[in-house]
C-alpha cells in the first residue's frame, strides 16, 4: 500500500529541509571565533603521525613572562572542551611562568575539520605549535584526555619534557570503560555513528555544529587508542605528578593508584574531589603544580634513577586483570545506554552481551536486566504503535520492511483473532513471530494495557533467563578462549557469537516447527543442489577463466550463438530470442508489453492478445529480462494483470498457461557436423503434499522429506493460508513453476534422448542460423510424447549461459555435477572458436559488461516486485 499524500508530503519537506541545512552548513562552516587573548599559529594538518602538507590553524592562549629563566608550562584540556579547561590554572601559574595553553585541532576555535582526531596526532600539533612558538623544553600538565596528549609528548621527545602532571588524566587501557580496547573502540564507533545520524540527518543548519558531545568528541575517542599508553609510562624517567580526584565518575580513581605503580618516581595526590577540579579548584590545582615544577627543575623531585627501591620492584610486576576496577557512575551509565539502544537492533544479542559483562563483574546483573527489559519495551511498543497509528504501511517503511512482510503480519491478525494477547506470551519463546505478532496487535488495536502486561510478563520471564544463562556460561567461555588476557576482547565477540547460535539453536530446538527448519538448513548447507551461486560457481568461473585463457579471448564464448546479444549470457530479451525461431506451433504464444506504454495501452494490447489468440486465464506474465523464475506469476483474470503491471517498471512477456509436464532440453549444434544434439535433458517435477484431513498445510509442508529442503520459501509463498487444513487426499501445489530455486525437483532425463526428438529439436534450432548452443524450456503431453519427437511448445529458450540443470538431480555427486558444467563450456567455447573461423565476432568485453548492467538492473526492478 503506498503511503498517504500527507506522509509522502513531510517526506519531501524534510529532504528539501536536510538539503538545504547541508548547503548552508558546506557555504558557512562553523568556525568559533579566537578569544581576545588568543593567538593563531598556522601548523601542518596531521594524520597519524605523518604530516600531509595542508595547513591547520591552532588558537592558543601564551601568557609570556618576565621570569624567563623558568621553563614554561604547557597546559592540555580534555574532551570535550577547549583552553577554557585550564585557562584559569594558566592564568595563576603565568604569574611566575609563561604558560601556554592551545585548543587541540578539532576543538575551541581551532581547526574543526581533520582527518586525525586522536591523541596521537595531537601530539604532533603541540609540537608543531612549541616549535613554532620557540619553546624547546617545558613541563606538560594534561587533563582528561589531554594527558595521554601530554604522554605521547614526552615519550616522541623526552629530551623536551622536562616534567609531566596528570590531572585526573585517563592512561592504561584496562582501567577504560569496558577495560578492552575492541570492546570500547565498538562502544565509541556507535557513539560516533549515533551523533553522526543525528548531525547529518537532522536539518539543523549547523546550530548543532557547536554542540558539546559532537563529531569532534566523537572522533576523539572514536580515533585515539590507549594501548600503547602502558608502555610509554614503563619507559617514562621523569619526574611525574598525578592528581586524582576521590569521587571522580569519569576516570577511576584507582588509574591513578595503577600509574602510581607503573611510575614508580611519580607523586600521587587522591584529592576529595571529583573530574572538574581543573576549573572547580583551579587555585588548589595550580598550588600543587607550581610547588612541584619547582622541585622538578631544581633536582628534588624524584626521577626513575631515583625513585624508592620497593616501588621500583613493584613497578616491574605484571599487571593483574583482578586489580582492574569494577565500572561505576558515569562508565556504567554509558554501558548501560549502549545496551538499551542495542536491543533495537537485536533484543537476543544485546542480552547476550550484557550476560557476558555481568560474567566479567563490568555490570551488575539486575542494572543490565532493567537495561535490556527497557529497550525491548520501549522497541516493541513502538512496534504495536506503528501499527496502530500507520497500520499496513508500517510494514512497507524502512528499516521495518526488511525484517517483516505482510504476509507473516497477515498470519499473526489471525492468531490475535484466535488467541488474543496470549499470542505476545507465546511469540517470545518463537522465533521469527514477535515483530509481526507486535505489529499486527496494534493493527487489530488490542489494549494497550494488556498488551503491555502481557509483553512485560514475557520479557520478565525471557530477559533474566538469558542474561543469567550468558553470565554463568558465558563467563567460563571467556575462561577458556583468554583467561581476560590480552585477546579479552576477541573472546568476548567469539563468546558472543557462540552463545547466540546456542540460544537460536534451543529456541527452535524447544518446537517441532523449529526442528524442522534447523532440518531445512540442515539440508541446504549440506547438499549442494540448494547451495547459493556463491558457493557453488567458483570452480566455474576458474574453469571459464582457463578456457579464455587458452582461447586468447575472454568473450569467444559469445560466438556460440551469434545470433543473441552477448551470446545469451546475459540481458537478452526472451521475447526476442522466441521470435528468432519463426511462428509456428512449437511456440508459446506470447505478447510482449513494454514498459514505456502507458497502462492503460499495455491493458488493451493484452485484451486483443487474449482475443486473437483465443486464450483463456490462467496466464503466465514475466519479465522479459530475467533470471531463475524472478518475477514469474499467474495471472487467473485481467484485474490480476492489470495489478501484476501497475507494479512492474519492465517489459512484460505475457504467455498462455500449458498444461503438462516441463522438461529441460540443452540441445548444441557444432559447426561442420551434419546435425546437433541434445547434451542433456531435465525432467521437473513441481512439489506437491497430499492433505490428511489433519495436519495444517504449514505441518504438511515440514512433514515432507523433499519440500522441508525449500520450506522457508514454500512457508512465505503460502503465508496466507498456512492454518489451512487440507482434506484427505487433496492435493496442493506448492509451486507453480519448474524452476529449481522455487522448490521444484529436477531429475536427469537422460534415458528420453532419442533420435526422433534430436531430429526435432534440430529442426526447430535450424530455424534461427544464429543459435548452436542452448537449452529449452519446454512443456509437452507426457514424457512419451517428448521421445517421440513431439508435439511439444517452447516456454523459453537460453542462450550460453544455460545450465544443463539435470545436475541437481539429488542422485549426482557435487563432482558430477561440475564435470557437466566443465564439459558444457568446453564445448560453448569450441563452438565459438569454429563459429569465429567462418566470420563470427566475439562481442567486444565493454559491451558485454553493459549487457551485464542492463541486465542488473533488470533484475533489481523484478526484485522490487517479488511474485
Amino acid at each position: 500500500m503506498p503511503p498517504k499524500p500527507y506522509l509522502r508530503w513531510a517526506l519531501l519537506i524534510y529532504a528539501a529541509l536536510l538539503v538545504a541545512s547541508h548547503a548552508v552548513r558546506w557555504i558557512r562552516p562553523y568556525q568559533p571565533t579566537p578569544s581576545r587573548d588568543e593567538r593563531i599559529v598556522a601548523v601542518s594538518e596531521i594524520r597519524g603521525a605523518v604530516q600531509t602538507g595542508r595547513t591547520v590553524r591552532m588558537a592558543t592562549i601564551d601568557s609570556g613572562t618576565a621570569e624567563s629563566d623558568r621553563l614554561p608550562i604547557v597546559l592540555l584540556h580534555g574532551s570535550p572542551g577547549d583552553n577554557g579547561e585550564v585557562r584559569e590554572i594558566a592564568g595563576i601559574l603565568s604569574h611566575t611562568r609563561r604558560a601556554v595553553g592551545p585548543d587541540l585541532p578539532g576543538f575551541g576555535a581551532s581547526s574543526r575539520r581533520i582527518p586525525d582526531y586522536s591523541i596521537l596526532a595531537h601530539a604532533g600539533y603541540v609540537e608543531q605549535l612549541l616549535d613554532s612558538l620557540g619553546i624547546r623544553r617545558y613541563h606538560v600538565v594534561g587533563f582528561s584526555l589531554g594527558g595521554g596528549v601530554a604522554i605521547h609528548l614526552a615519550n616522541q621527545h623526552p629530551e623536551r619534557v622536562e616534567s609531566i602532571t596528570l590531572l585526573s588524566s585517563i592512561g592504561v587501557q584496562e582501567f577504560e570503560l569496558l577495560g578492552d580496547y575492541l570492546l570500547n573502540h565498538a562502544l565509541h564507533g556507535i557513539q560516533l555513528v549515533g551523533i553522526s545520524l543525528v548531525l547529518e540527518g537532522t536539518p539543523h543548519f549547523g546550530w548543532l555544529d557547536d554542540a558539546f558531545f559532537g563529531m569532534e568528541y566523537a572522533r576523539n575517542f572514536y580515533d585515539t587508542d590507549q594501548r600503547p599508553l602502558r608502555g610509554m609510562l614503563e619507559q617514562y624517567a621523569g619526574p611525574m605528578l598525578i592528581l586524582q580526584g576521590e569521587g571522580d565518575i569519569l576516570v577511576p580513581p584507582s588509574i591513578a593508584i595503577e600509574h602510581g605503580r607503573i611510575v614508580p618516581q611519580s607523586e600521587v595526590h587522591l584529592i576529595p574531589g571529583d573530574h572538574f577540579m581543573a576549573f572547580a579548584r583551579a587555585d588548589e590545582m595550580a598550588g600543587f603544580i607550581s610547588d612541584f615544577v619547582l622541585r622538578a627543575e631544581s633536582g628534588r623531585a624524584a626521577t626513575r634513577a631515583t625513585a624508592d627501591p620497593t616501588r621500583l620492584v613493584r613497578s616491574t610486576r605484571p599487571f593483574d586483570p583482578a586489580t582492574a576496577p569494577r565500572p561505576v557512575g558515569f562508565s556504567v551509565a554509558i554501558v548501560l545506554l549502549l545496551l538499551t539502544a542495542a536491543t533495537l537492533v537485536s533484543e537476543d544479542l544485546a542480552c547476550l552481551a550484557a550476560g557476558l559483562l555481568v560474567g566479567r563483574g563490568t555490570i551488575g546483573f539486575f542494572p543490565a536486566v532493567a537495561a535490556c527489559m527497557a529497550g525491548i519495551v520501549g522497541g516493541d511498543l513502538l512496534l504495536y504503535l506503528l501499527g496502530r497509528w500507520v497500520g499496513r504501511r508500517a510494514i512497507t517503511m524502512a528499516p521495518l520492511r526488511w525484517f517483516v512482510n505482510e504476509a507473516d503480519v497477515t498470519r499473526s491478525s489471525r492468531w490475535f483473532a484466535k488467541r488474543g494477547t496470549w499470542i505476545v506470551l507465546a511469540s517470545r519463546f518463537m522465533p521469527g513471530t514477535r515483530l509481526p505478532t507486535y505489529v499486527a496487535a496494534g493493527m487489530l488495536h488490542t489494549r494497550l494495557a494488556a498488551f503491555l502486561v502481557a509483553f512485560v510478563v514475557a520479557s520478565a520471564l525471557w530477559v533474566p533467563a538469558l542474561v543469567g544463562g550468558a553470565a554463568v556460561f558465558g563467563g567460563q567461555l571467556l575462561d577458556w578462549f583468554s583467561g581476560y588476557g590480552r585477546l579479552a576482547g576477541a573472546a568476548f565477540l567469539a563468546g558472543l557469537v557462540l552463545l547466540y547460535l546456542v540460544v537460536k539453536s534451543a529456541t527452535h530446538l524447544a518446537t517441532w516447527r523449529g526442528r524442522r527448519l534447523l532440518l531445512s538448513s540442515w539440508r541446504r548447507l549440506t547438499r549442494w543442489e540448494f547451495w547459493p551461486l556463491w558457493a557453488f560457481y567458483p570452480p566455474v568461473v576458474l574453469y571459464i577463466a582457463w578456457l579464455c585463457l587458452k582461447h586468447r579471448s575472454p568473450t569467444l564464448f559469445t560466438c556460440a550463438n551469434p545470433a543473441m546479444p552477448g551470446g545469451g549470457l546475459v540481458g537478452e530479451s526472451k521475447h526476442a530470442i522466441l521470435e528468432d525461431l519463426g511462428p509456428g506451433p512449437e511456440i508459446a504464444r506470447s505478447i510482449l508489453l513494454p514498459a514505456t506504454d502507458p497502462l492503460d495501452d499495455r491493458l488493451r494490447q493484452l485484451e486483443r492478445f487474449v482475443a486473437a489468440e483465443k486464450l483463456t486465464w490462467p496466464l503466465v506474465l514475466k519479465p522479459d529480462v530475467g533470471e531463475r523464475g524472478l518475477g514469474v506469476d499467474f495471472a487467473r483474470d485481467p484485474s490480476e494483470a492489470r495489478g501484476y503491471l501497475l507494479d512492474a517498471s519492465y517489459d512484460v512477456i505475457v504467455q498462455e498457461r500449458l498444461d503438462g509436464p516441463e522438461f529441460g532440453v540443452f540441445y548444441f549444434r557444432v559447426p561442420g557436423e551434419a546435425a546437433g544434439r541434445i547434451f542433456a535433458i531435465t525432467e521437473k517435477h513441481l512439489p506437491d503434499v497430499v492433505g490428511d484431513g489433519h495436519r495444517t498445510l504449514e505441518q504438511l509442508i515440514l512433514s515432507d522429506d523433499r519440500a522441508v529442503c525449500s520450506a522457508r520459501f514454500f512457508l512465505r509463498q503460502h503465508a496466507d493460508r498456512l492454518d489451512w487444513v487440507p482434506f484427505l487426499g487433496e492435493k496442493v501445489a506448492l509451486t507453480r513453476l519448474g524452476t529449481h530455486s522455487r522448490g521444484a525437483l529436477f531429475l536427469d532425463g537422460a534415458g528420453l534422448i532419442t533420435p526422433a526428438l534430436e531430429a526435432a529439436v534440430d529442426r526447430l534450432s535450424r530455424r534461427n542460423g544464429g543459435f548452436w548452443f542452448g537449452r529449452y524450456d519446454l512443456r509437452t503431453a507426457s514424457a512419451e510424447s517428448l521421445m517421440a519427437g513431439g508435439p511439444f511448445k517452447v516456454l523459453e529458450l537460453n542462450g550460453v549461459s544455460s545450465e544443463a540443470t539435470s545436475i541437481y538431480d539429488p542422485s549426482h555427486s557435487l563432482l558430477q555435477a561440475y564435470r557437466t558444467l566443465f564439459a558444457q563450456w568446453k564445448l560453448a567455447f569450441e563452438i565459438g572458436r569454429r563459429n569465429r573461423a567462418t566470420g563470427a565476432t566475439p562481442t567486444p568485453l565493454p559491451a558485454l559488461l553493459a549487457l551485464f548492467r542492463k541486465h542488473r538492473n533488470a533484475t533489481r526492478a523484478a526484485r522490487g516486485n517479488p511474485r
